[in-house]
């Protein structure tokens, strides 16, 4: 059973709700857990932010973090994750903003990842992962992996 039919099964057993605030992995989250038949017993929509402006305007994201810690910080993945909670009806959320490359800098690498998740009592965890140089496309898949994983962990703590 893959990571995502995990995550639907047992979310629609215990009627939790989950979401994804989506920056660099540009809604491969949301199309992993849509693919799973009876999806939508746990999963009833996901934010695509790819831009700044639509992080502020989608998920409240505030201009101060973005200015003052980048788009790719866990500050702002925190700031994503409460926003998709509080625009969904969703329990938990997961977000990821990242730079998949190519490209980066010496600060923020191609391949750096910033993921946070939150449920109803605030950001549960906040962490950035350095995936390196793998090239986009499986920077993109290792951060969906990585974020259907925190999903599932969060799900089997409730």
């Amino acid at each position: 059973m893959t990571l995502a039919a995990r995550i639907v099964e047992l979310a629609a057993k215990s009627g939790t709700i989950v979401t994804a605030a989506e920056s660099c992995t540009g809604g491969l989250v949301a199309a992993a857990l849509t693919d799973i038949p009876g999806s939508s017993a746990a999963f009833e929509r996901g934010f695509v932010t790819y831009s700044n402006g639509a992080k502020i305007e989608m998920l409240g994201v505030t201009e101060a973090s973005l200015d003052a810690f980048g788009a790719v910080s866990t500050q702002v993945a925190a700031e994503m994750a409460t926003g998709a909670l509080a625009h969904s009806k969703a329990h938990i959320a997961v977000s990821i903003t990242g730079i998949a490359g190519p490209g980066g800098s010496e600060y923020k690498p191609e391949g750096r990842v910033c993921f946070a998740m939150a449920d109803e009592s605030g950001v549960l965890s906040e962490e950035t992962i350095e995936f390196g140089a793998l090239g986009r496309n499986n920077v993109r898949l290792a951060a969906r992996d990585h974020a259907l994983e925190c999903l599932l962990s969060a799900l089997k703590k409730r």
